[in-house]
């Protein structure tokens, strides 16, 4: 078994040592272009969509329990689904002449949806999480909803919210791959050209290259977090001094 473990892993290495993987259409650099740029559109317009819901059910309160209940139902809709049922209609574009080739559109919308739940879930949980004595005293300091909002609620959720993003980004790089199966492009070419070709070195070359993109993401997003929770932290004393103002001598709104 060892033995087969390094074979494998010389294989892997010569298949990355080898000049003719580097070059062209299906040369590493472009499919890690293509995967990466899908990758980023999509959480751009999963952002877009999501932080604002999140942002604005977390602040009022407003339509909370229906919007995260359609969150949590989309978490449990496949992205392969999506992509099936949206694959005709990519199809179509590409007849019309629309750029991005047959699955483009069927997995960028896939990626969105599968990114918007825990960012919405998140971002609201978040927001309710800070303290409401904080809210309060923000308001007797004469802050209007959306200064609060800015100056005091959105600060504190930030480690939160930084949470979400980064869990949909994991899962986002990860799931991306399947769009391969319908033609599009990206790392997960790889994978699909090495079933067809029984080629396993290019399958686990392709996986490899995927697990580094996503524990990557992992740890740059986990950097963020670790560094929003130290501000969060070192402007905990501020906030504590305001919430501990007494009610009477705030300032009047």
């Amino acid at each position: 078994m060892l033995q087969d473990l390094a074979n494998g892993i010389t294989a892997i290495g010569g298949w990355f040592a080898d000049p003719a993987n580097w070059s062209g259409n299906d040369g590493i650099p472009n499919r890690m272009v293509e995967h990466l740029v899908l990758c980023l559109v999509s959480m751009v317009a999963a952002l877009v969509v999501a932080l604002p819901i999140g942002l604005y059910i977390g602040h009022t309160g407003r339509f909370s329990f229906i919007s995260v209940q359609l969150a949590n139902i989309g978490r449990a809709v496949p992205s392969y689904a999506v992509m099936a049922l949206l694959f005709p209609l990519s199809i179509a574009f590409s007849r019309a002449g629309a750029s991005g080739g047959l699955a483009y559109f069927a997995t960028f919308a896939a990626m969105v949806l599968l990114a918007v739940p825990p960012i919405v879930t998140t971002t609201y949980a978040g927001m309710t999480g800070v303290d409401g004595d904080l809210r309060e005293s923000a308001r007797g300091m004469g802050m209007r909803g959306s200064q609060v909002l800015r100056q005091v609620e959105l600060p504190l959720a930030l480690p939160v919210v930084l949470t979400g993003v980064r869990v949909a980004a994991v899962q986002v790089i990860a799931t991306a791959t399947l769009g391969a199966v319908f033609g599009g492009g990206g790392l997960g070419r790889y994978i699909i050209q090495g079933f067809a070709r029984q080629d396993y070195t290019r399958i686990w070359s392709g996986v490899l290259m995927v697990a580094i993109l996503a524990i990557g993401t992992e740890l740059v997003f986990g950097w963020l977090v670790r560094r929003a929770d130290r501000t969060v932290q070192g402007a905990g004393s501020t906030f504590d001094a305001i919430a501990e103002i007494p009610a009477d001598e705030l300032p009047a709104a």
